[in-house]
């Protein structure tokens, strides 16, 4: 476990699983105020500040830390939603911040995000089917409508909605929280990708149903032997669904390691007061 205010270089995975998305060094500015004219620069804000990070396969790695410390950018860094200011992402060793390395939609293929309102992401006027349809269309060889829509009923099985004709004859304001996010869910798996990252996939959602969301992204990474980012300011759940925590704050990673570790014996103060305002940390959701 380590604690710094240094910048880091990316934790080696423990045992034999080996990095499958790796970025190193990441910074992410963005411009903010007015333009002072072309001797003085206009100044700029980090939000993401010489960050790495290693996933593997097989593991959920936790992304821990209040709002507006730089945790969703970084997700969003890593799926190639935000471009780096600088730094680079390697997807197997290769990378794929290099001008001409990769195409987004080969990328895309390989590293699903997952939102945090997953109706922000469902196109309201489009029913089930033609929303996973469509992502099946896009990354598998789906030939014909109704092999698409098979690929589209096993892959709502998968996550759990076993009445798979009603569900795919739905629009997004017709189903749950749960179910939406469930959805989005499916959608990511349509891609059969390495590596998952969830930003804050449960905080919109029932607590009584958090966890069950949060079982189907362990069965998931278990399953589909995925690597999962998954970002949250929940030090409990981190603690119960993660392999390790990393703790985000201003930008920059304060403290990592296992992730009961880090939460049962934090080195760094930041760790400490996150844990200091959850209701129970240890407990099964926090």
């Amino acid at each position: 476990m380590t604690a710094t205010t240094e910048p880091t270089e990316p934790a080696a995975p423990r045992g034999k699983a080996r990095a499958v998305l790796e970025g190193l060094h990441l910074v992410k500015e963005y411009p903010v105020g007015p333009r002072r004219g072309l001797l003085r620069p206009q100044r700029r804000m980090r939000a993401v500040d010489d960050v790495s990070v290693s996933l593997a396969r097989g593991r959920v790695t936790a992304l821990v830390g209040q709002s507006g410390s730089g945790k969703s950018t970084l997700g969003r860094m890593l799926a190639r939603l935000v471009p780096t200011t600088s730094g680079a992402i390697r997807l197997d060793g290769r990378d794929v911040t290099a001008p001409g390395s990769i195409g987004q939609r080969t990328y895309v293929g390989d590293v699903q995000f997952t939102l945090q309102d997953p109706f922000a992401s469902l196109n309201p006027l489009r029913r089930v089917d033609y929303i996973l349809g469509r992502a099946v269309r896009i990354h598998q060889d789906a030939r014909g409508d109704e092999a698409a829509r098979d690929r589209c009923r096993q892959l709502l099985e998968r996550v759990g909605l076993t009445a798979t004709d009603r569900y795919l004859d739905r629009f997004p304001h017709e189903l749950s929280g749960g179910e939406r996010q469930r959805v989005s869910f499916a959608r990511a798996l349509a891609a059969s990708p390495k590596v998952l990252i969830a930003d804050e996939p449960v905080s919109m959602l029932d607590v009584t149903i958090r966890g069950e969301m949060l079982d189907l992204i362990d069965a998931l990474r278990r399953d589909e032997d995925l690597a999962v980012l998954y970002i949250t300011h929940d030090l409990g759940s981190a603690r119960r669904y993660s392999n390790e925590v990393l703790v985000m704050n201003e930008g920059r990673i304060v403290e990592s390691g296992e992730s009961t570790e880090v939460i049962d014996d934090p080195q760094h103060e930041y760790t400490r007061r996150l844990l200091a305002a959850a209701p129970n940390p240890t407990s099964r959701m926090g």
